[in-house]
């Protein structure tokens, strides 16, 4: 791919980068809430300025798992981005551009997914092998126990109130490492699907309490 935006806001670390010929031209980075909202979209405009009006090859963006506002933020963002670019948007997940996940060797990422349950995700050679699955605590701590036996580390994106593992951000530059990384299996895989974030529950859905305008056949 020649020219790529890439996005990542799927933590309150968020950063977009901007890559052409392979490598990381422009890279900007901004800490906020974890919803990002429009502390977003100035660095955005510098980038997409940088570029000018030339199109993009594609667009890609963290999909987590993360905050869910902050990670639909980013790839709303991306959409945007890819339908003025003529390019298309693909979402990769957050948790393989992590420092730990791209170093390639065996580890586990963790996460807090909150009203006592937790989730894990197992990586190796940069790549998701399992994951990320819900678990309850007694779940989660079998988990990092095994993982200590097995020496396996462990990360988070995000602290985790009680336990203190270390802690990882995803970064844009990291999103650009984990795709040139992939097979391209991999890579079409993510590239056929919407971009959408990684879901760790099923969408609640609540059901309309108005009636129907027009009666079912």
């Amino acid at each position: 791919m020649s020219a790529v935006l890439i996005i990542e806001t799927s933590t309150d670390a968020a950063s977009i980068a901007l890559a052409n010929e392979g490598e990381i031209i422009c890279e900007k980075s901004f800490i906020s809430d974890r919803r990002h909202n429009a502390l977003l979209f100035e660095p955005l405009a510098e980038i997409l300025a940088a570029h000018g009006t030339r199109s993009f090859d594609a667009v890609l963006v963290g999909s987590g798992p993360g905050s869910y506002s902050g990670t639909r933020v980013g790839i709303a963002a991306a959409q945007g981005a890819a339908l003025v670019g003529d390019a298309k948007a693909v979402a990769v997940p957050s948790i393989l551009a992590t420092p730990e996940a791209l170093s390639g060797n065996p580890c586990m990422a963790v996460g807090d997914a909150r009203r006592g349950s937790y989730w894990t995700a197992q990586i190796n050679e940069g790549q998701l092998i399992s994951g990320p699955d819900l678990t309850d605590s007694f779940g989660f701590e079998a988990a990092l126990l095994s993982a200590e036996q097995q020496g396996i580390s462990v990360f988070c994106m995000e602290g985790i109130r009680g336990h203190s593992l270390p802690v990882a951000k995803p970064s844009a530059a990291g999103i650009w490492a984990a795709w040139k990384a992939a097979s391209p299996k991999t890579r079409a895989l993510w590239a056929g699907q919407i971009a959408q974030p990684i879901y760790l529950k099923p969408p609640h859905i609540t059901p309309s309490k108005r009636k129907p305008l027009v009666n079912p056949a």
